[in-house]
């Protein structure tokens, strides 16, 4: 016969609940946000790098910002990682080792709030060079691109593209932390 005390079963059916909703949640988001910030990453580098500094978004705020948002998304990625730690603290046999709700819900909170924050430099990364192209398509008054106009055209796509994937990568933090958040509090 085996001892039901020693097994994950005998944790509170609330407890494991949360526990296994958190790990789910922590690892969709640290995965989804790593592939998404890499990839916008890679493509600053590319943008920057390879095809040079030229004027533009590059040399904009949109840049500036964009690199900024990816920053706050390297820590949002650490923060989801965390979330999987938790979900072990929470399963733990001992109920004194297990993090209380309110720092469960703190912890979710700060994730929310550092998704906010990275989502907001990328909105205004995307305000800036959205406005940078729109200005430079009115002042050109002609659709058709040299070579050197078609490389800094691509290199400035290249940066939306990067800036668009951290947006999305912000987006999913918040969606997965207001899920947490709704099942913390069932």
């Amino acid at each position: 016969m085996s001892n039901s005390s020693d097994s994950p079963s005998s944790l509170p059916p609330a407890v494991e609940q949360v526990a296994r909703v958190l790990r789910l949640g922590g690892w969709t988001c640290f995965w989804v946000q790593l592939v998404l910030g890499i990839v916008s990453g890679i493509i600053f580098l590319f943008a920057v790098g390879i095809l040079g500094q030229q004027t533009g978004a590059s040399t904009g705020g949109g840049l500036f910002f964009a690199v900024c948002g990816l920053v706050v998304l390297g820590f949002s990625i650490f923060l989801s990682f965390r979330y999987t730690r938790l979900a072990r603290k929470l399963r733990s046999p001992t109920p004194s080792l297990r993090p209380s709700r309110a720092d469960t819900t703190q912890q979710v909170k700060r994730t929310l709030i550092t998704n906010l924050v990275g989502m907001t430099l990328s909105l205004l990364a995307a305000e800036a060079i959205g406005g940078i192209l729109l200005g430079e398509s009115l002042a050109r008054g002609s659709f058709v691109f040299n070579s050197t106009e078609l490389e800094k055209f691509t290199l400035d796509i290249f940066i939306v593209l990067g800036n668009t994937h951290i947006i999305v990568a912000h987006f999913v933090g918040i969606a997965v932390g207001l899920f947490l958040l709704d099942r913390v509090y069932k």
